[in-house]
């Protein structure tokens, strides 16, 4: 059945996105941007050691001066409820003015709130704060053997351990990925405003809203359904609003103690030790093979930083025991406590990491065996998934090689590195391979037509910048057959149908399912009004006017189905770098990049492309420029701002092509779409590393790849 009113739903090249002219006239409102009434300010001031007690606060100045209404420390802030409880584990989340001890530099030691933001930065500068220092570590290179095994974790061990080492060819090499840290254009900000002594809304940056309601309901001790979370535009967030952090935590507080609403607006330098960052990370990797290039054996070993107060780990290595088909596999992941913040999930979380060691592993592999890299992975190309057996829903990575090479001129690539220049700069060619689990969780929709034959979706789910309300207009107006500027579509609150935080690339999977099978629900309920299984000659809106209903809604759940379990299911990449290198000044230039996506059908074509040119981009900061600093003798960052925390620009951008092999998966979801999220950027770094080396003979191992390391 569709509506008669619009045969074809959607322009042939692809939706615009639905919320792109709010953004760009300024008219979308983000968490920093509500004004309610008597709304008040509050900063943050940090702790200027790295390790020790806090002995006294002297905070009069800062009390006294102009429009301050209030200094919390951690000797008069009013107590957490649920910080009042012991932790579950020995180690837990840090509890922000808990007690006087000072995990790592720049902690928050007290929150100044007054009647300007002008007037809390200044008086926050006047708070001062004697210490008792002790010892500490930031630096993971030199603590390596502190390492310990995550508590839980064990090492994984398929065949025979350490088996590479008995093969006819075998490389071994150490890599190292430093601290990469979040900077989306957005900063994190919240307004928190109680209503009485138990209800509370906030508006708050995260990936979740209903994640933000359960996190903060727990830590005051309030009915999840008392705290209402808004958060309908999000200024671009990789996994850092991922969690509720102590600035969103000491901003509910400090509304309650003094009865006024609070925005809490983090400084730039702030977002360096607040809101967590891609690990620094240590790894070896030893690869063995046959002289035709079969694998014998992977030993993969990772070390990656935490802090000490809390344990996180991420899957650095499970990338090496699912990428290729070898009958010896082997893991190891040790956690280093340092005196350093909490890192937090990075888009393609761990599996961004390991990519560089297996990937450029690989590379290192095929010039010893003088195999082509492309070669050498479809030779180890796995055709059941390796961990379990399984059949895969589906998988056309061999398509990808193939588009991807063409795309970028493979044929042309010398196998000799520092063979090849154009116009006297150096010329190489480089890939890697990503990969991360698909996946589909539960999601609730209520989708409403009107009379007038608009559709109306609602949803609770966050959209961090991929345009998840362009995919789920796609997804209605394909099924429906109504026209795009027909359909509106609500999200970012707590108030709304349940669905999941975004991240680990499923929120299409998932809530797109539950979209489809509304509308779905909706025609059904439509053929049954109009008396005819085909519907007639009547419009949607005919349909509903000849019954005198204003409306007809469904609220529909919608969850994976059992028959997907029998499946292993994985989105894929390729990504291919074409780089120039001058030769005198060791200048990198990125000539041409192209990424292919194995993610099943393609719902959202340009918000798609967006998405691998977005990843893209963030892989060629984490293989060329990215790196934050700690000056280990004081355990403090030394470029915690842009001017010297380098992100590509403009100029850095060069032509980017943005591939899909779109073929659906038939057994994920009613599209046959996988997520694509994290393998925009997992093997992007592991593609420059490997382009690098193939125009200068130098393999860089530590990075980013600066000037100074190939000159």
């Amino acid at each position: 059945m569709e509506n008669k009113t619009k045969k074809s739903a959607l322009p042939a090249e692809g939706l615009d996105r639905v919320d792109g002219r709010m953004k760009v006239t300024g008219r979308a409102k983000y968490s920093a941007e509500y004004n309610t009434k008597g709304l008040v300010y509050g900063v943050l001031a940090g702790s200027t050691i790295t390790s020790g007690t806090i002995k006294t606060i002297d905070a009069k100045a800062a009390e006294n001066a102009p429009g301050v209404l209030a200094v919390y420390t951690y000797i008069n802030s009013p107590k957490i409820p649920g910080y009042q409880d012991p932790p579950v584990q020995p180690k837990g989340p840090f509890r922000i003015f808990n007690d006087n001890k000072i995990y790592f530099n720049g902690q928050p030691v007290a929150l100044v709130v007054a009647d300007t933001f002008e007037r809390a930065q200044y008086a926050a500068t006047l708070i001062k704060v004697a210490y008792d220092k002790t010892s500490f570590q930031t630096d993971l290179k030199s603590n390596i053997s502190a390492g310990v095994s995550p508590r839980n974790g064990k090492d994984y061990v398929k065949g025979q351990e350490d088996a590479y080492k008995t093969a006819p060819v075998k490389i071994e090499q150490e890599y190292i990925l430093p601290t990469d840290v979040h900077n989306p254009m957005e900063l994190h900000a919240i307004i928190a405003n109680w209503d009485g002594d138990d209800k509370l809304t906030v508006w708050d940056k995260t990936q979740g809203v209903l994640g933000t309601q359960r996190s903060i309901a727990q830590a005051f001790k309030l009915d999840p359904k008392n705290v209402h979370v808004i958060s309908p535009f999000v200024g671009g967030a990789f996994g850092a609003a991922l969690r509720t952090w102590q600035h969103e935590i000491a901003a509910v507080m400090a509304a309650k103690a003094l009865k006024k609403p609070v925005k809490l607006v983090l400084s730039r330098a702030e977002m360096f030790t607040a809101v967590g960052y891609r690990p620094y990370t240590w790894q070896k990797m030893g690869l063995g093979a046959t002289t035709d290039g079969k694998l014998v054996g992977i030993t993969h070993e990772a070390s990656g930083q935490t802090s000490m107060y809390e344990d996180f780990t991420e899957g650095t290595v499970n990338i090496s025991q699912l990428m290729y088909a070898c009958p010896n596999v082997n893991t190891r992941y040790r956690l280093v406590s340092l005196n350093v913040n909490t890192p937090t999930p990075m888009r393609g979380p761990g599996e961004a990491t390991g990519a560089i060691a297996l990937e450029c592993g690989m590379d290192e592999l095929a010039y010893a065996l003088n195999m082509d890299p492309i070669d050498l992975r479809v030779v180890n190309h796995a055709d059941t998934d390796p961990q379990t057996g399984k059949p895969y829903s589906s998988k056309f990575l061999k398509d990808a090689y193939q588009l991807g090479a063409d795309a970028i001129g493979w044929k042309n690539r010398n196998m000799k590195p520092a063979s090849a220049t154009e116009n006297g700069w150096l010329v190489g060619y480089g890939m890697g391979t990503g990969m991360f689990g698909a996946y589909r969780g539960a999601a609730t929709v209520l989708a409403r037509l009107l009379a007038d034959g608009t559709l109306d979706l609602e949803t609770a789910v966050t959209d961090i910048g991929p345009g998840t309300g362009t995919a789920m207009t796609n997804i209605a107006s394909e099924v429906m057959g109504v026209a795009a500027d027909k359909i509106s579509v609500k999200i970012g609150d707590s108030a709304l149908p349940p669905s999941p935080t975004q991240g680990g690339s499923s929120v299409t999977s998932t809530v797109g399912s539950a979209v489809n099978d509304a509308c779905v629900q909706l025609k059904e309920k439509l053929k049954e009004l109009s008396g005819n299984a085909e519907g007639g000659n009547l419009s949607y809106a005919q349909i509903l006017q000849a019954h005198n209903l204003p409306q007809l809604e469904v609220t529909v759940t919608s969850k994976s189905s059992p028959e997907a379990a029998k499946y292993a299911m994985y989105s894929w990449s390729v990504h291919f770098m074409k780089v120039l290198v001058h030769p005198t000044t060791g200048v990198v230039k990125v000539d041409k990049a192209v990424s292919v996506a194995d993610c099943g059908t393609i719902v959202s074509p340009k918000t798609a492309r967006s998405q691998i040119i977005g990843g893209t981009i963030m892989g060629t900061g984490m293989g060329l420029m990215e790196e934050a600093v700690i000056d280990h003798r004081y355990g403090r960052l030394v470029n915690n701002d842009f001017a010297n925390y380098h992100v590509p620009i403009q100029a850095d951008i060069p032509q980017l092509e943005a591939l899909f092999v779109n073929k659906p998966d038939p057994y994920i979801n009613p599209m046959g779409a996988k997520g694509m999220g994290e393998i925009a950027t997992i093997g992007v770094a592991a593609a420059l590393a490997n382009a690098v080396f193939n125009a200068t003979g130098k393999r860089v191992r530590d990075l980013p790849i600066t000037p100074d390391k190939l000159i």
